[in-house]
């Protein structure tokens, strides 16, 4: 069977005056071959002459294939058959015949019909955000790891913000979004996102859902109108989406290297800025400059800023720990077995009892963590010394070298027993003066020949408002002030009942001790005389 390269040099020679003859005599084929390359300019497609005999796909397959395929549309996705799967449950529960091929082509041209078009959409400005989680690598100095990124791009002028974040949680969503629009400096009339649990817990009926109550709280802060994609529809946010390539493509191609997070987010932070001048495709202005009539048309940042904690009640333990997300934090020995509201950001943990901040601890990440603070166990150490020595996290505590040394003066001095109980009062100085204040009354006193825990602690001021210069005062000659005697007062109640009315209070204050008048009219006289 001849080709096109055939027939072009059929062709050609016929062209240049060769006979169809001689033609077939130099390349060797037939002249009713050379005849048809002369009558068509390119060969003519396969027909097949004599129909295949095959059985075909009868009505009652296709019904079953339709109902199938239409039972495929509840199940889950990575659940629904194949073409493959189709036919072999064609050929075991229904007796098929035919071939797989029919098979194939009758699902292909019905998934054809079924399938989607969409439309090209016009958001007005200052309307629409969409948000969404990206991820790439980072070359941090202990290796490279995956990093979650959070995207927030604007659908009119493309703006976009990324933030790299610890995790997906709530806190990290509330955390991000907070920061994004103090970066925009204004807030979408809509925010939207796919189903992530962490904003939506419920996915309803059509596009209604049952917010995360904290995401809700941010709603109804910056008030825009919470709005989500259909399940397994993410091309209703395609800015997004389109931005996530973007992330992978430019921003960390190559692979970024960091020292930290915060040093990563530097990096997003400009590679956003930058974006200010680059011109989407279509489009007639710069993002920068569509940008700023998309702030016109948006809603403004409230002056009070919005909390971006997540808060739950817990119980303080035996231990003077409080369990939060599979992590122990400390608070302070009166805050034991008691509630207190944990407040959960991103990088750190607050805790509150009464309205009051009584512990703030950074955030664990590692289950089972402990994060504790030595400072909230320097009360135990009175009643039970032997933790000073016993306890992790006590022997493990970095404090200056001056604490060590007055250590083993004290021991050296008072002996293990009581030198150990002055260096535990000194700690719990720490509990109400700076660790540096301390410090310095210590080299200051150190060298005494009489040393003792309150000498260190007379040389530490009682007001924490003044400066910590000013917090050491200077040593002072002993001096006796008798207390006052209050029965003096007394004679000056008597002297001023004598001036005006009398009345039964002044008579009974003007009683002597151990004595009461017999009546009213006695005790006003005995008051006058």
């Amino acid at each position: 069977m001849l080709d096109m390269d055939d027939y072009l040099q059929i062709r050609l020679l016929h062209r240049d005056g060769i006979s169809a003859r001689q033609i077939a005599k130099r390349l060797g084929h037939g002249r009713d071959t050379i005849r048809k390359a002369l009558l068509n300019a390119s060969p003519p497609p396969y027909t097949r002459k004599f129909p295949r005999e095959c059985p075909k796909l009868t009505s009652a397959c296709q019904g079953v294939i339709d109902q199938i395929l239409k039972d495929d549309e509840a199940a889950p996705r990575k659940q629904r058959h194949t073409a493959r799967r189709v036919f072999d449950r064609l050929v075991e529960e229904h007796d098929y015949t035919g071939g797989y091929d029919q098979v194939r082509r009758y699902i292909t041209a019905h998934r054809l019909r079924e399938r989607e078009t969409h439309l090209f959409l016009d958001h007005p400005p200052g309307g629409r955000l969409e948000c969404d989680f990206g991820h790439i690598h980072v070359d941090f100095p202990d290796g490279r790891r995956p990093v979650p990124v959070l995207l927030c791009v604007w659908s009119f002028s493309q703006y976009s913000f990324a933030i790299a974040l610890p995790d997906e949680t709530t806190a990290s969503v509330l955390h991000g979004l907070v920061l994004a629009f103090e970066f925009f400096g204004c807030v979408p009339l809509e925010v939207w996102w796919d189903n992530p649990k962490t904003v939506a817990v419920l996915v309803l009926k059509g596009r209604d859902r049952r917010l995360n109550p904290h995401y809700a709280a941010l709603a109804s802060h910056y008030r825009f109108a919470p709005l989500f994609c259909m399940p397994e529809k993410g091309q209703e946010k395609s800015d997004v989406e389109r931005t996530v390539f973007a992330l992978q493509r430019r921003f960390a191609t190559p692979v970024p290297q960091a020292t930290d997070m915060d040093a990563l987010n530097r990096h997003l932070l400009m590679c956003c800025l930058k974006e200010r001048h680059r011109r989407v495709r279509g489009r007639g202005d710069t993002i920068g400059v569509m940008f700023a009539a998309e702030r016109a048309h948006a809603t403004e940042v409230p002056a009070r800023p919005f909390d971006p904690s997540i808060q739950h009640v817990r119980q303080a333990d035996k231990y003077q720990t409080v369990l939060f997300d599979r992590v122990r934090y400390s608070v302070p020995r009166q805050i034991a077995f008691q509630s207190v509201t944990v407040k959960a950001y991103l990088d750190q943990i607050v805790i509150v009892h009464k309205g009051q901040i009584v512990a703030r601890q950074r955030r664990g990440r590692v289950s089972g963590e402990q994060v504790l603070d030595p400072i909230h166990y320097l009360s135990v150490l009175g009643r039970k010394p032997v933790y000073l020595d016993k306890s992790r996290l006590l022997t493990d505590w970095k404090l200056p070298p001056v604490f060590a040394r007055l250590r083993e003066v004290f021991d050296q001095r008072y002996g293990p027993r009581t030198g150990t109980r002055h260096y535990i009062r000194v700690l719990q100085l720490l509990s109400t003066h700076p660790q540096e204040v301390v410090c310095r009354a210590i080299e200051a006193c150190i060298d005494r020949s009489a040393l003792t825990a309150q000498i260190i602690a007379d040389r530490l001021e009682v007001s924490p408002t003044t400066s910590p210069a000013a917090r050491l005062i200077p040593e002072f000659p002993n001096v006796y002030v008798p207390p006052p005697d209050l029965r003096r007062f007394n004679q000056l109640l008597v002297r001023h009942s004598s001036q005006g009315e009398p009345n039964d209070r002044t008579a009974t204050e003007a009683q002597p001790q151990g004595t009461a008048p017999a009546d009213d009219t006695v005790g006003v006289r005995q008051a006058v005389a």
